[in-house]
C-alpha cells in the first residue's frame, strides 16, 4: 500500500520538476544562450565600480570622507542617469543608446582611475564619478526589457514571463555577489585601479556585444502618439518604484549593520563574506521562483515576500555573535529576490510598452539610490548607537514595503494592450 501511495506523489514531483526545467529551456530559447552570458558579464562592472571607487579613492587620497563623497557621486549619477537612458532606449532603440553609453562609461571610468592616481582634487573627482555613474548602460534593465518583449511577441503565458523575471533577477543577484569579490581579488593581487580598469575593459567588450546582438534589432522604438498614451504612468507604478527603493534600503542598512557588528567583534574581514552569504541565498531563492504555480497571483506573491521580509529581519535586532549573524542574514536572503522579482513583474504589467525600458531602469536606480541613502544613514546610526540601530532601519524599510504591498492593488495588464506589445516586440 505504501508504494501505491508514494508512486503518484513521485510522479507529481517529477512532473513539477519537468515543468520547471521546461520553463527555463523556453526562457533561454527566446534569445539563445549567448545573450544571457553577455548580459551577465556586462552587469559585472556596475557591481564592481562602487566598491572599486571607494577603495581607489581611499587609497590615493588617504581620506575615507573623500572616498565616501566620490562614491556617493557615482551612486547619484547612476540613480539619475538610469531612467534617462531607459527612456532614450524606448524612444530610439537599445542598440544606439547602449553603444553610446558603453563608450562614454568606459572612458569615464578610465578617466576616474587616472584622475585618482594623479591626486586630483575632491570635486573634480566627484564630477567625473557623476559622469561615470550616469553613463552606466543599464544592461540589466535592457536585457530584462528585451527578453520580456520577445516573450510577449511569442505569446508567452504568465508562467514563462515569470521564469524570465526569475532568471534575470538571479543574474542580478549573482553579479552583485561576484562583483565585489572580483574587486577584492584585484586589490589583493594588484591595486584598486586594476579592478576599475578591468571593469571598464569588460564593459567595453560586453556592452558593445550586447548592443550589437541581433535581438536588439527586434525591438522597435515606441511610436509617438498625439494622445500622450505612451507617457501615461499610474500611481501604482510610482508605488512600485518606492517599494524597490525600500528594498535597496534593506540592502544598504544590512550592509552598514553587518560592517558595524563584525568590527565590534574584531573580525571586520568577515563583513563582505556575511553580506555575500545573503546575496547567494537570495539568488537561489530567485532562481526557484519559476517553480511557484501560476495560480499564485503576483499580488499574493508580493504580500507573502514582504511579510517574510519583515519577519525574517526582526532577529537582526538581537544578534550579537558572528555565526548567528551568518544564519540570520542567510535566512533573510530568502525573501529579497522574490520581492524584487515580483515588483518587476507587477511593473511589466502596469506600464505601457513604450516605457518599459525606462520603468525597468527606474527600478534598478531605486535599488541603487535606496541602498546609498540607507547606507549613509545607517552608518551614522551604527556609529552612535551600535549595530542594532542600523538593523532597525532594515526592519523599518521592510515594514514600509509590506504596507505598500497591501495598500497597492495593481490591475493585470493595466496600461498595456496587445498593440503595445506587438509594437514593442517588432511584430
Amino acid at each position: 500500500m505504501a508504494s501505491e501511495t508514494e508512486t503518484p506523489k513521485k510522479r507529481e514531483g517529477s512532473g513539477a520538476l519537468r515543468t520547471y526545467r521546461r520553463s527555463y529551456r523556453e526562457a533561454m530559447a527566446l534569445t539563445g544562450p549567448v545573450l544571457p552570458l553577455v548580459s551577465f558579464l556586462g552587469r559585472l562592472p556596475l557591481a564592481m565600480c562602487q566598491l572599486g571607487t571607494l577603495l581607489l579613492v581611499a587609497e590615493t587620497s588617504g581620506s575615507l570622507g573623500t572616498a565616501g563623497l566620490v562614491g556617493g557621486a557615482l551612486a547619484a549619477g547612476q540613480t539619475v542617469g538610469g531612467p534617462l537612458l531607459g527612456r532614450a532606449a524606448d524612444r530610439r532603440g537599445q542598440r544606439l543608446v547602449v553603444l553610446c553609453a558603453t563608450l562614454v562609461n568606459a572612458v569615464a571610468v578610465t578617466a576616474l582611475v587616472l584622475a585618482a592616481l594623479a591626486g586630483t582634487g575632491t570635486w573634480p573627482l566627484a564630477l567625473v564619478a557623476v559622469v561615470a555613474g550616469a553613463s552606466v548602460p543599464q544592461i540589466g534593465p535592457m536585457s530584462r526589457t528585451r527578453t520580456l518583449a520577445l516573450a510577449r511577441r511569442e505569446g508567452a503565458d504568465d508562467r514563462l514571463v515569470g521564469t524570465v523575471l526569475s532568471f534575470e533577477g538571479t543574474l542580478d543577484e549573482v553579479t552583485f555577489v561576484l562583483g565585489p569579490a572580483l574587486v577584492g581579488l584585484a586589490v589583493a593581487v594588484a591595486h584598486p585601479a586594476a579592478a576599475l580598469l578591468g571593469a571598464a575593459a569588460l564593459l567595453a567588450v560586453c556592452g558593445t556585444w550586447f548592443a550589437l546582438h541581433p535581438t536588439a534589432a527586434l525591438l522597435r522604438p515606441a511610436a509617438h502618439t498625439a494622445s500622450g498614451e505612451r507617457t501615461k504612468i499610474t500611481g501604482t507604478v510610482y508605488a512600485l518604484r518606492l517599494a524597490m527603493a525600500l528594498q535597496g534600503a534593506v540592502f544598504g542598512a544590512s550592509q552598514a549593520g553587518i560592517t558595524a557588528l563584525t568590527e565590534d567583534l574584531g573580525k571586520p574581514e568577515q563583513a563582505g563574506l556575511v553580506y555575500a552569504a545573503m546575496g547567494v541565498m537570495s539568488a537561489v531563492a530567485g532562481f526557484s521562483m519559476a517553480a511557484v504555480p501560476a495560480s499564485v497571483g503576483l499580488s499574493t506573491r508580493w504580500r507573502t515576500a514582504t511579510a517574510a521580509l519583515v519577519v525574517l529581519s526582526v532577529p537582526l535586532l538581537f544578534v550579537s555573535q558572528l555565526w548567528p549573524l551568518y544564519a540570520v542574514v542567510v535566512v533573510l536572503g530568502v525573501a529579497c529576490a522574490p520581492n524584487m522579482i515580483t515588483i518587476f513583474g507587477l511593473t511589466e504589467r502596469a506600464v505601457p510598452a513604450g516605457r518599459l525600458a525606462e520603468s525597468m531602469a527606474y527600478l534598478m536606480s531605486g535599488i541603487v539610490g535606496g541602498q546609498a541613502l540607507a547606507l549613509a544613514l545607517s552608518g551614522r546610526l551604527a556609529e552612535s548607537s551600535g549595530p542594532p540601530a542600523a538593523f532597525a532601519v532594515v526592519t523599518g524599510a521592510a515594514v514600509l514595503c509590506a504596507a505598500l504591498s497591501w495598500a497597492v492593488r495593481p490591475r493585470a495588464g493595466r496600461g498595456r494592450t496587445a498593440g503595445d506589445r506587438s509594437r514593442q516586440a517588432g511584430r
